[in-house]
């Protein structure tokens, strides 16, 4: 699996690092996580690198287009590595879970805008709110 790992980052013309790699498969591993728990991830695997470096190899693979950062209203930014294609989420009000959900209709950009207002719309953001069925037991049962 590392080698399709380095195959994404040469892909898009970036060095293949220990960071990188490490980064990328915490986001494999692991979608919809904080910065914070991407840290741990990577330094329970590799305990040297810095905050720092993790910091700035997120930023590096959002730019590159290899990590997509999410931030619904009002939760801290998620990242995750599911970038091929315009899927959406689905963010519990109670917890904060975060699950992806396909394209709400047809192709990309999966909705179709009422009014573009003269715009080429390439991408559709849609997050659903709701409660997750581990909140909503946990609700009932009390």
């Amino acid at each position: 699996m590392t080698s399709d790992l380095e195959a994404q980052l040469r892909a898009v013309s970036l060095r293949v690092t220990r960071p990188r790699l490490a980064v990328l498969a915490a986001l494999r591993d692991h979608p919809h996580v904080g910065t914070d728990a991407v840290i741990a991830l990577v330094r329970a695997e590799h305990p040297t690198v810095s905050h720092q470096a993790v910091y700035d190899v997120l930023r590096v693979l959002t730019d590159a287009g290899l990590v997509r950062r999410i931030q619904p209203a009002g939760a801290t930014a998620r990242y995750e590595s599911r970038v091929a294609d315009n899927h959406h989420h689905v963010v519990c009000r109670s917890c904060g879970a975060i699950a992806d959900v396909e394209c709400a209709v047809g192709h990309a950009p999966c909705l179709t805008a009422s009014n573009d207002h003269g715009f080429v719309v390439d991408e559709a953001e849609v997050v659903y709110w709701g409660t997750c069925p581990g909140c909503a037991a946990a609700s009932t049962s009390q």
